[in-house]
C-alpha cells in the first residue's frame, strides 16, 4: 500500500498558491467562473469547498488525494447528507466548472455535462423532504449503483426487491452490500428485521439480522424477494421522516 504523502510534495503548485482554495479560485478567475471557494483551516493544501444556491443542497467538497495526485469532489442533498453527486479527476478546470454548476444551482444533469468527469449517484432532490420521494431517490440511486458493478447476482436482486410493491414502499439501505429495510428515512432509520443477500456461488439468502438469524436460502432473485416479501411484518405504514 502506498504511504501518504506531504501535501507540498504532491502537490506544489497548490502550496504556491497558499491553498487548494486559492488555486481553484485562480481557475475560475482565468476562466471568467464566478465561483468563490472556501479555504479549509483544518487542511488548506487538501480541502476546499463551495455553497449552492440551491437551498436542498450541502456544500461541494473537494478533496486531494493522499497518495497520487488527484482530487474527488462531494455533493449532497442537505436533509440526509447523502452524495447526489461524486467523481474524480486529475485536472483542477472541470472541478471548477463542476463547482460553478452546482454553486449557481444548476440540474444535476447539466452538471454532469459541463464536467464529464462528474458522476451522478441516481438520488435526485425532494422538495419539502417528501418520505415517499426521498425512498424513491433511495431506490434509484441503489438501482444506479447496482448497474454499474460487476456482480449480475446482486444487480438482479435490487432490480427483483424494487419490482416488489411491498419492499419498495420500504426505505432500502445497504450494509456490506446486504440489502436492509426501514420504515423511516435517514438520518435516523427504523430498521425492519430483514435482510437480502446475494453471494458469489452460494444461493440467495434472506435472514432476520446480519448475523444470519432464520436464513433461508433461495436459488433466484425473484424466489428470495418472494421469502423476503412473505416475512414482513404486518402493519407497516407508509414511510415517514427520520428526523433526528
Amino acid at each position: 500500500m502506498s504511504a501518504s504523502q506531504d501535501p507540498a510534495t504532491l502537490y506544489p503548485d497548490i502550496a504556491a498558491e497558499g491553498s487548494l482554495a486559492a488555486a481553484l479560485q485562480a481557475v475560475a478567475d482565468r476562466d471568467g467562473l464566478p465561483v468563490p471557494f472556501t479555504v479549509s483551516e483544518a487542511a488548506p493544501l487538501r480541502v476546499a469547498s463551495v455553497t449552492s444556491a440551491a437551498s436542498r443542497r450541502t456544500v461541494l467538497t473537494i478533496s486531494a488525494w493522499a497518495v497520487e495526485r488527484r482530487w474527488s469532489i462531494r455533493g449532497c442533498e442537505s436533509f440526509q447528507d447523502m452524495a447526489l453527486v461524486k467523481g474524480d479527476t486529475d485536472e483542477l478546470a472541470p472541478i471548477v466548472r463542476a463547482a460553478h454548476a452546482w454553486h449557481i444551482g444548476e440540474e444535476l444533469t447539466a452538471i454532469r455535462e459541463v464536467a464529464p468527469f462528474v458522476h451522478l449517484t441516481g438520488r435526485f432532490e425532494v422538495t419539502d423532504n417528501d418520505p415517499a420521494l426521498l425512498t424513491e431517490s433511495e431506490w434509484q440511486h441503489l438501482l444506479t449503483e447496482a448497474g454499474e458493478v460487476d456482480w449480475p447476482a446482486y444487480h438482479a436482486l435490487i432490480e427483483a426487491a424494487y419490482a416488489e410493491p411491498a419492499l419498495r414502499r420500504l426505505y432500502p439501505f445497504t450494509s456490506h452490500w446486504t440489502l436492509r429495510f426501514s420504515t423511516t428515512t435517514r438520518p435516523r432509520l427504523t430498521v425492519v428485521r430483514l435482510c437480502l443477500a446475494a453471494h458469489g456461488q452460494a444461493p440467495y439468502t434472506v435472514s432476520d439480522n446480519m448475523m444470519g438469524e432464520g436464513r433461508a436460502e433461495a436459488a433466484t432473485a425473484a424466489e428470495a424477494v418472494s421469502i423476503a416479501a412473505s416475512r414482513l411484518p404486518s402493519g407497516l405504514g407508509p414511510v415517514t421522516l427520520g428526523a433526528e
